[in-house]
């Protein structure tokens, strides 16, 4: 199961020099195959994506993901971009720039206009309970979303944050999963 660590200003800092030191931390502690540089109010975007890009190539990850700029991702020779729930008309254009893309889905029409529209990969969220989220999915549901979309890989996301929680997800199969906080333990 894959490991995705996705960065937030709030846990992750948007200083350089401070961002750098926590993904390194959480590189050093956890086994990451994704990861994703996620900012939606730093006014150094650029600076930190090119500092996220660079880390995460000293560490070998393997699969580096831009949040919802294309042409960012592009620029940085990241490996992909990871869009938001409505961001699905700029699937074409990211997979015609050669770039991994993942989506976040919040339901099942979500999970198969991806899948139609050639997504890489869906984010399928929340699973667990998360403060100002909608209702969580729970395990249940993403069991079934495994089950039922075998042409597109699921990660589950949403609240998870310990051990615990990726054994429940573990028993469900998907792809793999994502988090912020569950990283920086």
């Amino acid at each position: 199961m894959k490991h995705y660590l996705i960065t937030d200003p709030k846990y992750y800092s948007n200083n350089t020099t401070l961002l750098r030191k926590n993904l390194i931390r959480a590189f050093k502690n956890h086994k990451v195959d994704i990861a994703c540089f996620r900012d939606k109010e730093s006014s150094n975007i650029e600076d930190l994506a090119k500092t996220f890009v660079e880390v995460c190539k000293e560490y070998n990850i393997k699969t580096i993901l831009i949040n919802t700029h294309i042409n960012l991702a592009k620029e940085l020779n990241a490996t992909g971009v990871h869009l938001n729930s409505e961001q699905f008309d700029s699937i074409k254009e990211a997979k015609e720039k050669d770039l991994y893309t993942v989506v976040s889905c919040h339901s099942y029409d979500d999970i198969q206009k991806a899948q139609n529209l050639h997504a890489n990969c869906v984010t399928y969220s929340p699973i667990f309970e998360v403060a100002n989220k909608p209702k969580a999915k729970g395990i249940n549901k993403l069991k079934e979303a495994v089950r039922v979309f075998e042409d597109i890989d699921i990660i589950a996301l949403g609240g998870i944050v310990d051990d615990s929680h990726v054994e429940k997800i573990t028993n469900a199969k998907p792809y793999g999963f994502a988090s912020i906080r569950y990283f920086l333990n």
